[in-house]
């Protein structure tokens, strides 16, 4: 019979149990990660609880893999071969990050008073960096680079569109017809695609000033166009108004005193001109377009304040129309405030900090172990 020597029999005890610690290590070491990932998310929250239109984000967290030591085994009945079944056996390796979810739960709106807006319900102001003079079609917007926010701080720029914090042009619905009609496409509220007429330069004559000439500008019913104040007025019949807007960018836009937005939406300004017909004027000059996403927790932050959306995203089916009706309406002069929740951002940080002791007593614990067995071959 083959005798272990102590020395050998202490050797394989060592290596036997420091192949378990070393798993128990493992699994430590996942979960001081994962802890410290979900306290990355919960400082991120905390540093944006006054970050206007800011969504909370959850982490969740997900076991790791496992080892199978016994397999699960069904029991027998038969005559002679009576036994138990067993079940299995595993050794597991810690936690994961499962998913950090967003909230997208409308927040407290703040009074401001000023060219603000805030979301009365789910929905998005729709912006984007450049200017699209033709328009883009509503149903087509996820193929564009449209960046989507809450946050409806606007202002009018040296160029008379309508933009928001970022700078962004805001994407709306045009009326030309003073407030009448709109081109967003929806039933009852637009007729058919709306034309004007502008001034657009065409050189510059022999005696120095500039050749002008009408150029007739289309936007078809259902297309986004950016916003912007109107480049002239004709109230020559009062009874239907003609409000001239150029998105080409051609024409020069009319000095406005103020501007206002409503509950549904509308943009208002009032002109200063020197023709006392169109001086004093208030005029409208469209709707801001809401947009709607099937699943808005599939959206992306794209920092800013902004959300973005691609073709093959899980936000599913996307339109955009004006507020009224199944589309939240507006508060004029209101902003939309931060939805973090600080009580439970504190518990949650505490729980946290809490596990990644535990796992960070793991190490110390196995580390004394392995400790241990080093000295025992003294």
């Amino acid at each position: 019979m083959l005798i272990c020597q102590p020395e050998a029999q202490a050797e394989r005890t060592a290596e036997r149990i420091e192949k378990k610690m070393l798993r128990a290590m493992d699994s430590a070491v996942a979960g001081l990660r994962a802890h410290q990932n979900k306290l990355d998310v919960i400082g991120n929250n905390l540093a944006n609880v006054n970050t206007a239109g800011y969504k909370t984000q959850s982490y969740n967290f997900q076991e790791a893999m496992y080892q199978t030591s016994t397999q699960s085994t069904a029991g027998s009945t038969q005559p002679g071969q009576t036994m138990g079944g067993a079940n299995a056996a595993q050794y597991g390796y810690g936690s994961l990050m499962g998913s950090i979810s967003m909230d997208m739960t409308e927040s407290t709106p703040t009074y401001t008073g000023k060219f603000d807006a805030h979301i009365c319900g789910m929905g998005f102001f729709i912006t984007l960096a450049q200017i699209k003079p033709d328009g883009v079609d509503a149903a087509a917007m996820k193929t564009e680079d449209f960046a989507y926010t809450r946050v409806g701080q606007f202002k009018l720029n040296s160029d008379g569109y309508v933009v928001d914090s970022q700078n962004n042009f805001v994407y709306g619905f045009v009326s030309m017809d003073n407030g009448k009609t709109f081109s967003d496409g929806g039933t009852g509220t637009t007729s058919a695609d709306q034309t004007c007429t502008v001034q657009v330069q065409d050189g510059v004559g022999a005696d120095g000033k500039p050749i002008m000439r009408d150029e007739t500008i289309t936007v078809p019913k259902g297309k986004l166009v950016p916003l912007r104040v109107p480049s002239s007025i004709d109230f020559t019949d009062p009874n239907a108004p003609k409000v001239n807007i150029d998105n080409s960018g051609a024409a020069q836009e009319m000095i406005v005193t103020s501007t206002t937005i409503n509950n549904a939406g509308e943009i208002t300004v009032k002109v200063q001109s020197d023709d006392p017909a169109q001086d004093g004027k208030v005029v409208s000059i469209g709707k801001i377009a809401i947009a709607s996403f099937q699943n808005p927790e599939g959206l992306s932050k794209g920092g800013n304040n902004t959300f973005n959306a691609k073709e093959n995203d899980n936000t599913g089916e996307a339109s955009a129309t004006v507020p009224g009706g199944s589309t939240p309406m507006l508060m004029g002069g209101y902003v939309e405030g931060s939805n973090v929740d600080m009580a439970n951002e504190f518990v949650q940080m505490i729980t946290t900090q809490r596990g990644f002791q535990a796992n960070s007593k793991i190490i110390t614990v196995s580390d004394e172990i392995l400790n241990e067995l080093v000295n025992m071959k003294r």
